[in-house]
């Protein structure tokens, strides 16, 4: 069993299935950060070396301040490699890659996740809207019955009235 920011990771999980148990991790963000990290989409989490263990907790502590990807140059279609002892051409320099365009850097996690979320419940009660009222009353908020099935919805809308 690993332990990574307070969760339990089992060992016999892949790693990337593992990554979902975060909050605000998905299937297709945890493929990413495996990608990101470079760990074989069939690793699993016993068979994580020490390095990929710590950029994973770094990334996960703090996903806006992690190291840029990775970038690997990748040889035109039309390559063909120079012939034996011929000195080699110097290596193109990759064109920098904004930050921004990394999906990864904006993923909220756990705690921040959560607060996000409380506070768009909030602003929908606050602003009067018909979701916003729903929540108020611990009533179902998509559409669904409430003659026979809300009482999941009750114990999953309860929201401090406020308003």
């Amino acid at each position: 069993m690993v332990h990574v920011l307070g969760k339990v990771l089992p060992d016999s999980q892949l790693v990337s299935f593992a990554l979902t148990h975060f909050k605000g991790i998905g299937a297709s963000t945890a493929r990413r950060l495996c990608a990101r990290i470079q760990v074989h989409d069939r690793c699993k989490i016993r068979d994580l070396t020490p390095a990929q263990l710590t950029a994973i907790t770094s990334f996960l502590s703090a996903p806006s301040a992690a190291a840029p990807a990775p970038v690997h140059a990748l040889a035109p279609p039309d390559y063909a490699p120079p012939p034996l002892g011929a000195p080699l051409p110097p290596a193109p320099q990759p064109a920098p890659s904004p930050r921004a365009k990394d999906t990864l850097l904006n993923v909220k996690l756990e705690a921040e996740l959560q607060r996000e979320v409380r506070e768009n419940i909030l602003h929908q009660r606050m602003i009067g809207s018909y979701v916003g009222r729903r929540h108020a009353m611990s009533l179902p908020v998509r559409g669904q019955q409430t003659q026979t099935n809300s009482k999941t919805a009750k114990k999953l809308n309860r929201v401090e009235r406020h308003v």
